[in-house]
């Protein structure tokens, strides 16, 4: 089973996205069979099955072992990843494109990149699983807690700065053998934490001032 899986098909995408196909998904995130999965959910066993046959269909759970019991052969399926990303390539007609407007200091723009990256190192991820390979990768997250909106400007344009100067240092158009690499770095407020006793949402902290939002 796979950490993240990636979704890139319509198909797949719309019977994730069903209440019953996702709360079943879950529950396989340890083998187990129609029977005792409908034992678990308060399905039937028919429409667990309904349900599973579906799901396997589109690559999201697949076969474990098979189980004699009687007359009857029961089936040990499994989730193929403990969590899934949905890729803009689901949507493909409808897909963000981030050379369309580029702009740094839009949200949606970086709405747009976020899409692209999954889309992207879904691909090569899914290339390179076939391949019984490994993707080289690199990320960073951090937190920030800024004093002031200056003090958060000052640190956008040091960082543009280094990462401009880094890019202009190490980028090679003529080296043979080289292979590009895309860098996204993304800087945006904290989702403030549920409030205590409640089952309140995150919700985003309220722009800063000298900040802009866009509506």
């Amino acid at each position: 089973m796979l950490d993240v899986a990636v979704i890139d098909s319509p198909g797949a995408a719309e019977a994730s996205l069903d209440p019953v196909r996702a709360r079943l998904l879950a529950a396989l995130a340890e083998p187990g069979s129609a029977t005792s999965l409908a034992a678990r959910t308060g399905l039937t066993r028919q429409k667990v099955n309904y349900h599973l046959h579906a799901l396997e269909q589109h690559g999201l759970v697949e076969l474990v072992e098979e189980r004699r019991k009687g007359n009857c052969t029961e089936r040990i399926l499994q989730a193929t990843a403990s969590s899934y990303v949905i890729s803009p390539a689901a949507l493909a007609d409808v897909a963000p494109d981030p050379d369309r407007a580029r702009d740094e200091g839009s949200a949606r723009w970086m709405l747009a990149l976020a899409a692209r990256l999954i889309h992207e190192v879904g691909q090569l991820l899914a290339g390179a699983t076939a391949a019984r390979k490994r993707l080289a990768t690199f990320a960073i997250d951090s937190e920030i807690r800024f004093a002031t909106a200056a003090d958060r400007a000052a640190f956008a344009g040091e960082l543009s700065d280094a990462v401009t100067a880094l890019v202009a240092r190490y980028h090679d158009e003529t080296a043979t053998g080289g292979r590009p690499h895309r860098l996204v770095i993304a800087l945006h407020p904290s989702l403030k934490p549920p409030d205590a006793g409640t089952n309140q949402q995150r919700r985003p902290s309220p722009p800063e001032p000298g900040l802009t939002e866009e509506s």
